[in-house]
């Protein structure tokens, strides 16, 4: 039986006041509280009291930056590696993946009932992942496939009471058109965020126009918005520069905060932080530019600094516009 959704009928993002979410979770645990997430699975920290623990601790960084400045907060599941094939790699069977999407959910909920105010109202997002790295395309699912391979994942989230889906860090339009189609089939709205390389191009070659109008024709303009996730704004501001239409369907950011290509992250044994107040100013320019951006935070090498520099640059930017 499915679990009452508080907005799933209603996003309160989609009216265009400022919302932020967190940072890069992965990076975060791992450099920062010295945490071992083995294969990038944040989700493995609900095995026990102390990863909990962890978690919550995490989460409620960004949380009070939210609070303090006024803006709404979505609360994205730590579920990025939680689909079957990633389980697998750590022993959990598709058993033990649904009852973790569900308390990763639970979690999320929990976290809104102790910290959601009418100033700062939060959204539970369950976070999908690719199936594949992240960096690369590898071998593409057809969407048949694909819908089939993130459906149990979003179902799950559907039967907790999350509000929507969030499938970040896609590769490709045909993942993203599976996943689309999964959320829609579970009755949820969905977010699609899709990651490019230093050219602005995603992963498997295919620009972003391409891949946005290639999933909204496959799926009558589904996914509620889109958005950018695991590239620097440098990577991407130039294919924005432009008021074509499909610029108008993304909504939100979560930028890395550095300048590196994806290869190059992947083989650093360092954590490149970048610069808070130089991203800020590059959300700032972005929001300026395109202004329906109203959902902000980080991915890859940013923390709760960054987001807080974002709130702020991106608040002033809202403020001149008023």
């Amino acid at each position: 039986m499915k679990a009452d959704a508080k907005y799933r009928q209603n996003l309160p993002h989609l009216g265009g006041r400022l919302f932020l979410t967190d940072g890069g979770i992965e990076t975060s645990l791992i450099f920062q509280d010295g945490l071992d997430l083995p294969h990038f699975a944040a989700f493995h920290l609900l095995r026990d009291a102390a990863g909990r623990s962890a978690l919550v601790r995490y989460y409620e960084r960004y949380i009070e930056i939210a609070k303090a400045d006024g803006a709404g907060f979505i609360l994205e599941s730590p579920t990025w590696r939680a689909s079957t094939d990633w389980g697998a790699k750590l022993g959990y069977s598709r058993a033990d993946m649904a009852a973790v999407n569900a308390k990763s959910i639970a979690l999320m909920l929990a976290l809104r009932d102790a910290h959601e105010t009418t100033r700062t109202p939060m959204v539970v997002s369950g976070c999908v992942g690719p199936r594949g790295d992240g960096y690369v395309s590898g071998e593409i699912m057809s969407a048949d496939e694909a819908e089939a391979y993130h459906a149990p994942q979003i179902s799950a989230f559907a039967e907790a009471g999350a509000d929507m889906v969030s499938a970040v860090t896609m590769t490709n339009a045909r993942e993203a058109i599976g996943a689309a189609r999964a959320a829609a089939k579970a009755g949820m709205p969905v977010s699609l965020s899709f990651t490019v390389e230093t050219d602005g191009r995603l992963p498997s070659g295919q620009t972003l126009p391409e891949a946005i109008s290639e999933v909204d024709a496959a799926t009558s303009n589904g996914p509620a918005y889109y958005m950018i996730n695991c590239a620097h704004p440098t990577h991407f501001d130039s294919v924005l520069q432009t008021k074509a239409a499909w610029t108008r369907r993304i909504g939100g950011i979560r930028a890395n905060a550095s300048t590196r290509s994806h290869q190059e992250l992947n083989e650093s044994p360092d954590l490149d932080a970048g610069n808070p107040i130089e991203l800020a100013g590059q959300y700032r320019d972005l929001v300026h530019l395109m202004p329906q951006i109203n959902v902000l935070g980080g991915c890859c090498g940013t923390d709760h600094r960054h987001v807080a520099a974002i709130s702020l640059a991106c608040r002033l930017v809202a403020r001149q516009a008023a």
